[in-house]
């Protein structure tokens, strides 16, 4: 797989919290922010789900 380059910008407060957490967890930065990408395809999964067993309810008009 091809990998690409992203910079970030962030605030000195959440470069702390994320050099904490790495030396924590002893991994690297980029491996938690990998890592955390990747979290959010399962987040979309699970919210897609949860839409789903929702819509029904939804389209009778009742609040989920």
């Amino acid at each position: 797989m091809k990998e690409k380059h992203l910079s970030v910008r962030i605030p000195e407060t959440e470069m702390k919290i994320l050099e904490k957490h790495a030396k924590k967890t002893k991994r690297t930065k980029t491996d938690l922010v990998r890592e955390w990408i990747r979290s959010l395809e399962k987040i979309s999964d699970s919210t897609a789900h949860v839409q789903r067993i929702h819509e029904p309810a939804l389209q009778e008009g009742f609040p989920p």
